[in-house]
């Protein structure tokens, strides 16, 4: 049997706004956009050093040693899913609700108990779509640490829970509100706003993409080394070399932003590429990057094998 200990930790809750609806009207289409989602959401907790513990119908739960990364975790989840919510119809858009408390668990095995779990699970449900909400707990750790915006909700009353828990919504962005100021007791919750609505903000809210700059600056010095090499040119175009670095640069930097397809999977496509772009340039009758290209795509099958 499983040892049973207990311990202090950041419960993170998400599930999907009108999950039933999306599969009655398609239902691969939801579940293939679930995954999607459901990776990068993964990915995203992994980067900031969570862990998810388990994932049943739409919901999922992780948890983080972390507070602030727990709600950094959040507000870059949000942010990733209304870009790819952007590109998709009013009526298709798959908007996750979040919830984060800090709270003492019991932990089995690798599953966790407890009234933290059930009061993280509650402020999930009562967050708009495509918002968060966390309790007083968590606020209390992260008000000054994180460049996001707070909204009291009021006391959320939780089963087997005394007295209410005080909690707050995560505005992100320009401010905008994640919930309507209502407040929490009882069985009341707040109305969502509509999903194309919070979509909208949440699309218009969001940083142009981090690597645009990067292709900027990398363009420049690429456009700098071939003017060099032209200038003094010797019969070598030795800047094919630098350049294709800075492809490379370049097309890992935009793999870390989409969302479309397996970023590790990518960047081991990415590497490949680069691998054959040296052999092409040193040319010497011989294709000897097959092997490592070979090698690579073994490792690429590992991981699609083993994919969630």
């Amino acid at each position: 049997m499983s040892e049973t200990r207990r311990k202090l930790t950041t419960i993170f809750c998400a599930d999907v706004q009108d999950y039933t609806r999306l599969m009655g009207t398609d239902e691969e289409g939801t579940l293939a956009s679930l995954k999607r989602c459901r990776e990068a959401m993964g990915r995203l907790i992994e980067s900031h050093g969570g862990r998810v513990i388990n994932t049943w119908g739409d919901g999922l739960i992780a948890d983080f040693p972390s507070v602030v990364e727990a709600v950094r975790a959040a507000v870059d989840t949000q942010n990733e899913l209304a870009g790819f919510n952007a590109r998709r119809p009013a009526d298709g858009r798959m908007l996750f609700r979040i919830g984060i408390n800090l709270g003492d668990v019991i932990v089995e095995g690798d599953d966790i108990y407890g009234d933290g779990v059930n009061i993280a699970a509650r402020l999930q449900a009562s967050a708009a779509a495509g918002g968060i909400v966390i309790s007083s707990s968590v606020y209390d750790q992260v008000r000054n640490k994180v460049a996001v915006g707070f909204e009291f909700l009021g006391p959320l009353m939780v089963k087997n829970v005394d007295e209410g828990v005080p909690s707050y919504a995560v505005k992100i962005g320009d401010g905008k509100d994640e919930t309507p100021p209502a407040q929490r007791s009882g069985s009341a919750r707040p109305q969502p706003q509509p999903a194309a609505v919070m979509a909208a903000d949440m699309a218009e809210a969001r940083p142009a993409p981090r690597g645009r700059r990067l292709y900027g600056v990398l363009a420049v010095i690429a456009a700098v080394l071939i003017g060099i090499n032209l200038l003094s040119w010797q019969g070598v175009f030795w800047a094919r070399f630098p350049v294709l670095a800075l492809a490379v640069v370049a097309a890992l930097a935009w793999n870390r932003d989409q969302a479309l397809l397996n970023r590790k999977i990518t960047s081991l496509a990415i590497v490949a590429l680069g691998i054959a772009g040296i052999n092409l340039f040193t040319w010497t009758g011989q294709f000897w990057a097959v092997w490592p290209m070979l090698g690579i795509a073994a490792a690429m099958g590992v991981r699609w094998s083993m994919r969630r």
